[in-house]
């Protein structure tokens, strides 16, 4: 069992799945090649049945099932599987979708114009012959191989036990390296990668950095990211498009459309309304289409980390050295061929010197014959034979058997004075090629220049500008946020808990007392709940109904216009059916010494230490602990020694230290924060570090500025000081601290907004009705408002 298997594994091994160092090719690939040629179906004739040389092969060199030739045959025939086709095909030979080549009785081929370079001067005894399967022919036990075949085709193979994947390269970077080593035998790694830049596919794509291609050519292992070709267009609608144009080699374009269509409907990937492949003879193009306010940038980047138009691509160089498998850096790759094509060379030009040689003896003999043709003449027909005329030539002229028949198959016009002449001139030409033959067989560097020079010859011939791009950046990943602009955004909700972002400029500065523009098309029976300004790079933590906290970055709720409806928050975070989203916080660093602050609707506060929010997990964690029919009013971050501001909807205001509050658990209940009627509940909280002026809005679009020290502190759990009049403004319906510079928006119930700059409200003491914000239309009221800070007071 052993012996046997051993027996399989060395056949798999070096009979069919590595390719062979010098010539790049497995045998499949060679005898195709030698069939052909031995066919003369060059390049320079009509194609031929793919059936016949398929035939011939099986027949004359590869004893197996006609699949696994007429395979590899199409394999060398697509241009988007090898970057240079060995093979010329005509007819259906696949494609990159993964459609199957046709039958081999439809199909035709012929070897391509590159192809004769692995077989040129292989009648010149330049490589060794073996007999075929049943000793019947004989077969070429490698190919000449004019080309660096090894890199610039490229191969994969599974064997037994070992596996290897050598990818493409370019033409005229491996010639570059290889004549840059026959120069420098010392030359390093790093030097060779000065020409050759990186693999090359046929299908182009990018490379992302050097590191992981530098890693495979010094050990012969080595991994890389390759990543599709993309560009966006963007249009004034605020809708994009993402067009994709190359895309990773071997990666099957139907596959991959149809796994990017599996994870929009899971819902992983989001924000593509359409995919269309519109790829036609031109190239390949795939166009995804960009839902309104979502970032095109942030949904390729999904599309990288989720699907086959990013792939980490490996090498493992492993292929047969004088018979054995062995795993070859990038500088033993070249000089397994360099040294080959020296063996080559050496070999040719001795099979060229023998050949002039021996013409050279027969000119020779002829030249003596013509010098005394009289007596040459008399010999020959004073012969019984041409046997017995050869022996009397050679003695007397001291000749060689070849110089003696040559003589007796003379034709008479080789007498005249023109083929005299002609006949010296060739002699001429042959013992100056003899010369320079020896000269370059006695000179290793000579023959490295005649190396040289013909690689440069078939790089002038062939070689074209590179197709996969290589982009200095290492970054395989890159992080959503990195794709997003710093942007301040207001954030709103409604009552049903749908949720947008909206680009802050959106909201165009309104003198005070404006009617405000429609900001929100709400669905039936909706009404907008809060809004809160904030900046695309912080974190929400999103408080619902059920007391549980969720966190999400501020850029990852999608964009819409201020008409746009939102989308359910049950979308974006997994909260249950019967869970409402009740307030969102802004927070922008977790530390130790700041604290978030929970104000309930009927009174209630609470303090915790902010570093218990830091980790959220997908599923949330409890915030609060909320009594029956109690709902979350506001969350704001805490210093030691702020003050904490509470205003109800009755127009009472308390102010207090935050130190009187003791730090509680994140799941307790919390403490009294201001004393209500039943019909009265909180409609605003805030703290100092917000700024020295309380900004209080009645429900008729009344407010005003105060300074805080108008406001004096009480203790917690006060009825408190009142803060507006509320029977000309109407009932307090927000408060808070502002600094006085900032601009204000302001939501309706109806959906209008306003935003308007806070230096237009007047500074006035703290029981009066204020000025006019905003003109409410009738039924309509102010429903909620957000401060945008860092507006400079004109």
């Amino acid at each position: 069992m052993r012996n046997s298997f051993l027996e399989y594994a060395m056949s798999v091994i070096v009979s069919r799945a590595l390719p062979d160092a010098r010539d790049g090719l497995k045998p499949v690939h060679r005898r195709i090649l030698y069939g052909m040629s031995e066919l003369g179906i060059t390049h320079s004739v009509a194609h031929k049945k793919s059936a016949r040389i398929v035939g011939d092969v099986l027949g004359k060199y590869h004893p197996h099932g006609d699949s696994s030739v007429y395979d590899a045959m199409v394999r060398m025939a697509q241009d988007f599987s090898l970057r240079y086709p060995l093979i010329d095909g005509h007819g259906n030979f696949g494609s990159i979708d993964g459609d199957e080549a046709a039958a081999m009785r439809y199909t035709e081929a012929r070897m391509s114009k590159i192809a004769s370079l692995m077989v040129e001067s292989i009648k010149k005894d330049t490589v060794d012959f073996i007999p075929n399967y049943d000793g019947s022919e004989v077969e070429p036990s490698i190919l000449p191989s004019k080309i660096p075949n090894l890199l610039v085709s490229g191969v994969t193979g599974i064997a037994v036990g070992m596996a290897t994947t050598i990818p493409p390269h370019n033409l005229g970077e491996v010639i570059d390296a290889t004549i840059a080593l026959a120069k420098n035998p010392d030359i390093t790694i790093n030097e060779l990668m000065e020409y050759i830049k990186g693999p090359d596919f046929p299908t182009g794509a990018m490379i992302l950095g050097k590191s992981g291609v530098l890693k495979a050519y010094e050990t012969g292992r080595g991994s890389f990211i390759l990543r599709s070709k993309v560009r966006i267009e963007e249009f004034k609608n605020g809708k994009s498009k993402i067009i994709v144009y190359e895309i990773p080699y071997e990666v099957k374009k139907p596959v991959l459309i149809e796994k990017i269509v599996q994870l929009i409907k899971e819902k992983k990937i989001e924000g593509i309304s359409d995919i269309r492949d519109e790829t036609s003879r031109e190239g390949i193009r795939v166009v995804f289409d960009i839902k309104k306010g979502f970032i095109p940038e942030v949904v390729l980047n999904n599309l990288y980390k989720l699907t086959s138009l990013q792939i980490s691509y490996s090498i493992n160089m492993i292929a047969l050295v004088k018979g054995e498998p062995k795993l070859l850096n990038l500088k033993q790759a070249l000089e397994v061929y360099l040294e080959h094509q020296v063996d080559v060379f050496t070999r040719r030009l001795q099979f060229d010197l023998k050949k002039a040689e021996e013409r050279v003896r027969i000119l020779e003999g002829l030249k003596i014959a013509i010098e005394n043709i009289d007596e040459v003449i008399q010999i020959i027909k004073t012969s019984k034979s041409d046997a017995e005329a050869q022996g009397k030539l050679a003695d007397r002229f001291k000749l060689t058997q070849i110089q003696t028949k040559a003589i007796i198959e003379m034709r008479l016009s080789r007498l005249t004075g023109l083929a005299v002449e002609k006949l010296i001139s060739e002699m001429d030409e042959l013992y100056q090629k003899i010369k320079e033959l020896k000269e370059i067989l006695d000179s290793k560097n000579k023959l490295i220049e005649l190396i040289i020079k013909e690689l440069n010859e078939v790089k002038e011939n062939f070689a074209d500008k590179r197709k996969t791009e290589i982009s200095s950046t290492e970054i395989g990943t890159i992080n959503d946020e990195d794709l997003i602009p710093s942007n301040d955004v207001a954030i709103t909700l409604t009552t049903n808990g749908y949720v947008k972002r909206i680009n802050i400029d959106e909201y165009k500065t309104q003198n005070r007392g404006g009617v405000g523009s429609n900001t929100a098309t709400t669905y039936q029976d909706d009404d907008l709940s809060s809004i809160l300004i904030t900046n695309t790079h912080t974190d929400l933590l999103i408080f619902t109904s059920l007391a549980k906290v969720y966190r999400l970055r501020a850029y990852e709720i999608p964009e819409q216009s201020k008409l746009g409806k939102g989308i359910p928050f049950i979308n974006l975070i997994s909260i249950q059916k019967d869970e409402k989203v009740i307030s969102m916080l802004s927070v922008s660093e977790y530390k130790t010494g700041n604290y978030l602050v929970t104000v309930s609707k009927k009174g209630i506060i609470k303090k915790t230490d902010i570093i218990h929010y830091q980790r959220i997990n997908s599923n949330g964690k409890i915030a609060l602990g909320l009594k029956d029919g109690d709902e979350l009013q506001r969350a704001f971050i805490v210093k030691d020694g702020d003050e904490i501001i509470i205003g109800a909807s009755n127009g009472h205001v308390v102010r207090f230290l935050s130190d009187e509050l003791r730090t509680l658990s994140r799941i307790s209940e919390g403490v009294k924060a201001i004393k209500l009627e039943p019909k009265d509940e909180v409609v605003g909280a805030s703290t100092t570090s917000e700024g020295n002026y309380i900004l209080a809005l009645g429900e008729f679009g009344f407010g005003k500025k105060t300074l805080i020290d108008e406001y004096r502190i009480t203790s917690r759990g006060a009825k408190g000081v009142k803060t507006i009049n509320s029977e000309k403004a109407g009932r307090l319906t927000y408060i808070g601290n502002v600094k006085g510079t900032e601009e204000i928006l302001i939501l309706t119930k109806q959906g209008v907004a306003i935003r308007t700059p806070l230096s237009q409200i007047a500074e006035t003491s703290r029981n009066t009705k204020g000025v006019k914000i905003i003109s409410l239309k009738e039924k309509d009221s102010i429903k909620a408002i957000a401060k945008i800070e860092g507006i400079a007071e004109n």
